[in-house]
Parts: structure tokens; C-alpha cells; sequence
């Protein structure tokens, strides 16, 4: 079986038609908010988030578990990926050192947290706001993927019975990393490719 993805261009983007066609709600219910605990790297982060975080530090640590703090305070907020890209410190190479656990054992994040608390103003870093669309930068376009990993069934399965297409989902932080303007183009196509079945 062949999986055909087809792409679509507005001004400098380049996206998969899978976050048109993919459905997808967080259940975290269901996740237990396994995305920001699973896997073995960290969210990535542009340098401005880095420093946000930096600057923000004091008053995000009263959300975050002492093993986190522990991993901060050891290796920075930040470390570098195998591409000398940076992602959020982990703890012991598992969960994200920003993480802490409600009472229902739901991992969160407390970057959030503390913007929800009005703390800070920065939400949380915006691969994780996005996900599961991932973005990579290149030298003349950006490229915007649906990334589809076991741990998120349960979501895949909620946005199903919802009717919810990925790019619907995340309308908030698509609009937050790429304004109204590119949001209204992600709508306008989406009726294209209805229009086209």
C-alpha cells in the first residue's frame, strides 16, 4: 500500500495536505500527556523561547517537580540536538524537565502553568503548542508536517469521532506562530480539497 501525501504552497509555506485530511482531538484522559514524557529528546525551541524561558525561570519554577528543577539547574533549560538545534532539558533522558503531574497523574506542562496563573506571558514553546504539526526551517520555505506517533491514538481516535481536522484543532497556535492572514489560506484551501473529493 502506498501512502500518497500531497503538499500545498502558500507564499513561503510548503504543508502537508495531512493536517486537512488527518482528524485529531487530545484526549489526555486517555495520553496521560505522554508526549511531553515519551520519546527521547526534548520539545524544540528557538532561541528567543531559550531566552524567554531563561528570563521567565523564577517564576515558572514554582510549577515544575524538583527532579526538573535539579536537571535545569545542571544542564540550563536547554541542550542541543544531534543537528545543534535546540530542545527543552530532560530529565534522566525521559520527560521534559518542565513537566509536572496533576492529581490525576496527567503530565502538564508548567511553562503553561504559569502563563495560565499570569504569571509570565509566554504560553509554552511553540513546537509543543503545534503538535502534531512539526515545522522545519529551510534556507528558503518552511515546511509544515503532520507527525503521527502511536502515543497519540487516543487523540487520532477523539478527532475521529468529532470530525476534527488537525489544522481545525490547532487553528489557536497556528494563528499564534503564523498570523490570521495564514490561518484564513489554511481554511480556504481546506474547502478547495473538500470541493475537489
Amino acid at each position: 500500500m502506498y501512502l500518497c501525501i500531497m503538499l500545498v504552497e502558500i507564499e513561503d509555506k510548503i504543508i502537508s495536505t495531512q493536517i486537512f485530511e488527518r482528524k485529531f482531538v487530545c484526549d489526555l484522559n486517555a495520553c496521560k500527556g505522554a508526549c511531553c514524557v515519551e520519546g527521547d529528546q526534548g520539545a524544540p525551541l528557538t532561541q528567543s523561547e531559550v531566552s524567554l524561558i531563561e528570563k521567565n525561570l523564577e517564576y515558572i519554577k514554582p510549577y515544575m517537580r524538583k527532579e526538573g528543577v535539579e536537571a535545569i539547574k545542571t544542564n540550563g533549560v536547554a541542550s542541543l540536538d544531534e543537528d545543534f538545534e535546540a530542545q527543552t532539558t530532560l530529565v534522566d533522558n525521559k520527560e521534559c524537565a518542565f513537566v509536572y503531574f496533576d492529581e490525576a497523574n496527567i503530565a502538564k506542562c508548567a511553562i503553561e502553568k504559569a502563563q495560565r496563573e499570569n504569571k509570565i506571558d509566554f504560553i509554552k514553546p511553540i513546537s509543543c503548542h503545534l503538535y502534531p504539526i512539526r515545522t522545519k526551517q529551510f534556507n528558503n520555505y518552511t515546511a509544515l508536517n503532520y507527525e503521527q506517533w502511536t502515543i497519540c491514538q487516543p487523540a487520532c481516535a477523539c478527532g475521529e469521532k468529532l470530525n476534527m481536522p488537525v489544522f481545525k484543532f490547532l487553528k489557536a497556535p497556528l494563528i499564534r506562530a503564523f498570523g490570521e492572514d495564514f490561518y484564513k489560506e489554511l481554511e480556504n484551501i481546506s474547502q478547495q480539497l473538500e470541493s475537489a473529493k
